[in-house]
């Protein structure tokens, strides 16, 4: 081979690799990229040892216990970052670092304030532990100098509500943050974004620490039916069925997907719900309304839907053929007097018809194998995509329009997506599909509550016809419009949310608020249903407030924060601020610290990165490639073999000439 040509064929290797090599360059990707084994000598590169959860479930409360227990095995002290997940409802109000008998308790601070106090512990050579936010539903843990044969734990505390969707409650804990592209309107210096950043283990790989959880529900009536779609479960039940005590079964333990648990309460009707908190200094209220049940099939107008499909990297596999298995079902019956359109997104984005159309056998045939021809790669750009649909002409003026996103959820700019479907709500309401085990419900439930849709997650392919029919039967048509509450005698304040949207599934209208005073006077809840105006009151004055009800000024709070962080980004910092320091929670802009005022490492530490387990069912295409028409590795290996074809002819060239 000449020395020009294989000079040529080295720049083109060149220009082909970093496209799927790891992120080297951190600052300008952003990028996730898989994790290499052999740390330095003497360094232990895997210093998260276990996770356990204990949830205690009181009512339609749920308050979550978790602790993390890191260890070194190596002979050099080192400083661990570790990415997890939780519940996009969480509120978490507490967190405490033991090391041995010692136990500090962490204060509540703003984010940088906390942040420099860490790095001057860590680098005085102190022990401490810094928890941010970096989504609502992302947080990165940092434990600075674990001395070797080190075992030190960090225990956190949050609280959420359940609330039921056709009389099933659903507990999600999740277990590991799934990898997020990260498209250039990302703003790679923002602190809050360098989670996007971290290593992988690859596909199929097992996770490298222990994953345990323990639940205990005290339902307060009988439990009917109680099972998990995502692990193997053993389940104890007491008190004539009022409560319940459910672990994990031997080997289901697994922290690569989300774990997930259901059950159902005796009775078809939740009951109107009151809880109220008298607190030292602001009480507090919760109501619960069951809407009103469904109206015949006849009263349905026609309707329109938009499907918005990923077909990223990181639906390459078991997401995507849940993704077809879902379109087919959802496409096949729809109405004759149904119009439809299907966009498919992800470097760039490709639309099934310039407008949509009837949904004809043929129509949908079409559209079916249009979909059926993905095969998943490239980044996710899905902001482009809700773009360009809500640009699509509408069919008729006085149909009913409907949005349908289905992604994993893996991408960087989620307060984006929600502010542009919210700033376009006049076009349609926005419904969410989550496929796969470990789905970013930041993302599928922000846009649900953006567009007053509602939001769904399939965890495998065998529940894409159930989520199907429960979908259809949610967009039919909405059970409760022109939905207000009006407060009579009973002085409140600070109500949310401010807006009651329609309500389309068999789901709680659900409203916080402060009161003032002796509670009195009533809550009505108006609205229109399918079978004309759906009136509900409830008595404060009947409902004993009750101190144990503390979680519920956590649980204000945080419905407050949700609100100004999905849809007022950084704009809402000052106040976030406020109420993250006022009720001691955790937000992108407040921050736990603990500190061992000891001075425990003179030599310094190394940092070190605990790598993330690939999700369940999410293959290697999703980390490591960035989107685009730029070359990928097909290409290279074709250049490659097409050098040593060339070199192989040329070297029997030059025998033949030789003899």
């Amino acid at each position: 081979m000449s020395r020009r040509f294989t000079s040529v064929l080295f720049l083109l290797a060149l220009l082909v690799v970093p496209r799927f090599a790891a992120a080297d360059d951190t600052d300008k990707s952003l990028s996730p990229y898989f994790f290499v084994e052999g740390a330095a000598p003497g360094v232990e590169a895997l210093p998260l040892e276990s996770t356990k959860a204990d949830v205690r479930i009181t009512g339609v409360i749920a308050d979550v216990t978790v602790r993390q227990m890191y260890r070194n095995d190596g002979d050099r002290t080192i400083s661990a970052r570790y990415v997890f997940p939780a519940s996009t409802r969480a509120a978490v109000y507490g967190m405490k670092m033991k090391i041995g008998q010692r136990v500090i308790d962490a204060k509540i601070k703003e984010r940088e304030e906390a942040r420099k106090e860490y790095e001057e512990a860590k680098a005085a050579g102190k022990t401490a532990s810094l928890l941010e936010q970096d989504r609502p539903n992302v947080f990165s843990m940092n434990v600075s100098n674990i001395l070797p044969k080190d075992r030190i734990e960090v225990e956190l505390h949050y609280t959420e509500l359940l609330v039921p969707t056709d009389g099933i409650y659903e507990l999600v804990y999740p277990t590991v943050v799934g990898p997020r592209y990260a498209s250039e309107t990302v703003d790679t210096k923002a602190a809050t974004n360098r989670f996007m950043n971290t290593a992988y283990t690859h596909a199929g790989a097992t996770p490298n620490y222990a994953f345990d959880i323990n639940v205990q529900v005290a339902a307060g009536m009988k439990i009917q039916a109680l099972d998990s779609p995502s692990h193997a479960i053993k389940t104890t039940f007491g008190m004539a069925n009022t409560t319940a005590n459910v672990a994990l079964d031997n080997g289901a333990a697994t922290g690569n997907k989300d774990f997930v648990l259901r059950y159902r309460l005796a009775g078809d009707n939740i009951t109107p719900g009151l809880l109220m908190f008298p607190g030292s200094k602001e009480n507090f209220f919760l109501m619960m309304v069951q809407p009103p049940h469904r109206p015949a099939l006849e009263m349905i107008p026609p309707r329109e839907y938009v499907f918005i499909i990923d077909v990223s990297g990181s639906m390459n596999g078991f997401p995507l053929d849940t993704t077809k298995a879902l379109m087919r079902d959802l496409l096949g019956r729809l109405r004759p007097t149904d119009r439809f359109n299907v966009l498919l997104f992800s470097g760039g984005s490709s639309l099934f018809s310039e407008k949509s159309v009837d949904a004809d056998k043929d129509k949908i045939a079409d559209a079916i194998a249009f979909i059926d021809r993905e095969q998943g790669g490239g980044g996710t750009e899905l902001l482009p995509a809700m773009q360009r649909a809500m640009q699509l002409p509408r069919v008729a003026k006085d149909i009913s329009r409907s949005f349908v996103v289905v992604t994993d959820g893996y991408i960087g700019e989620e307060t984006a997506m929600f502010e542009h479907i919210r700033n376009h709500l006049g076009e349609a309401n926005v419904f969410s599909f989550g496929i796969g085990s470990s789905v970013n419900r930041h993302l599928t439930d922000g846009i649900a509550r953006a567009g007053q849709g509602e939001p769904f997650v399939i965890l495998d392919q065998k529940q894409a016809a159930v989520s199907a029919k429960k979908f259809r039967e949610y967009v039919e048509s909405p059970v409760l419009t022109q939905v207000k509450v009006s407060f009579d005698g009973f002085d409140t304040y600070d109500v949310q949310p401010k807006v009651l949207p329609d309500v389309f599934a068999n789901r709680p209208v659900v409203v916080f608020g402060k009161y003032k005073g002796t509670p009195s006077g009533k809550i009505t809840l108006t609205g229109v249903s399918g079978k004309g105006r759906f009136v509900s009151t409830i008595e404060p004055g009947k409902v004993t407030p009750d101190a144990a009800n503390s979680a519920l000024s956590y649980l204000w709070a945080r419905a407050r924060i949700s609100e100004l962080t999905d849809f007022f980004g950084d704009g809402g910092k000052k106040e976030v601020v406020k109420l993250g320091l006022q009720y001691n929670l955790l937000t992108q802009f407040t921050s736990f610290i603990a500190v061992e005022q000891i001075v425990r490492a003179t030599d310094g530490s190394t940092d070190v990165n605990q790598p993330l387990p690939m999700p369940a069912g999410v293959s290697d295409l999703s980390v490591g490639m960035e989107v685009g028409p730029e070359p990928g590795l097909p290409i290279l290996l074709a250049i490659i073999g097409i050098g040593l074809v060339l070199w192989t002819r040329r070297s029997r060239l030059a025998k033949r000439s030789a003899a």
